[in-house]
């Protein structure tokens, strides 16, 4: 079932994407070389607690899988998704996705990005550009009357017209009360697939992966990380949105207030 959100439980929704958008900028700007990511982990966490608010993914436990032991997931060059922070240093040339998420006052938020650590190449460079043009494309479709393959195609076009492929075994969701609530949002559509139309109160974490080489990937022994089937560079973004009346809400990017 969808769940449709009203003015109040949207504020609250938008206070955390704030605190979420906050935290990863800080993270962002120290992944520097020679940064450990459990350290961009423990500044994540003091970040967090310290607006009133608290993780999201420590502790998560999908179905029968372990709990997430961090804070912050981190996704170094091939890691795609889910990359749990150690004591790993940061190279310059790396590229790492920060996804993280927050509860505050029983609502999540939940956003990624993908930085460059120092200079990096050419090709890297331009991966995270087009999965963060790809995010933008699928939240411009992100309106009232719309149907989720809107967005899915969106994110999909923009990715393969830049001769790189989408992640299709992980998706975006609805978002609020819950981390993860219907509907499922995937970077690719095909004939056949559920397609709930959008509605006003709807609040979706819209989340493209886009891999430099094949979509295919596995998973680590961890039972976490995600990694490219080809050893090639993945890149992912994402923003907690609102579908209003206006048009979408982008409710993690930050605000000038």
């Amino acid at each position: 079932m969808i769940l449709l959100k009203g003015p109040e439980e949207i504020a609250l929704i938008r206070r955390a994407a704030q605190i979420v958008a906050e935290v990863l900028a800080t993270v962002g700007d120290a992944a520097q070389p020679d940064v450990t990511t459990d350290e961009l982990d423990r500044m994540a966490e003091e970040l967090t607690r310290k607006r009133g608010a608290r993780p999201a993914f420590k502790g998560y436990r999908p179905g029968t899988q372990s709990a997430y032991p961090k804070s912050l997931c981190v996704a170094i060059n091939e890691q795609i998704v889910h990359g749990i922070p150690s004591g790993r240093k940061l190279k310059a040339g790396d590229i790492i996705g920060l996804d993280y998420g927050v509860i505050y006052r029983g609502y999540y938020a939940d956003a990624a990005k993908t930085v460059a650590v120092g200079q990096v190449s050419d090709v890297a460079s331009r991966l995270i550009a087009v999965a963060q043009k790809a995010l933008y494309a699928g939240i411009d479709q992100a309106r009232v009357g719309n149907r989720i393959s809107d967005i899915s195609l969106a994110v999909q076009r923009a990715v393969e017209k830049a001769g790189f492929s989408v992640v299709e075994e992980f998706a975006g969701h609805g978002i609020g009360r819950s981390l993860h609530e219907e509907p499922q949002i995937p970077n690719y559509f095909r004939s056949g697939m559920a397609n709930p139309r959008l509605q006003e109160g709807m609040v979706l974490a819209i989340e493209p992966m886009v891999n430099e080489g094949t979509a295919a990937l596995k998973i680590l022994r961890d039972g976490w990380t995600v990694v490219t089937a080809d050893g090639k560079l993945s890149a992912h973004f994402e923003h907690s949105v609102a579908i209003t009346a206006q048009g979408p809400e982008i409710l993690s990017q930050l605000s000038d207030a």
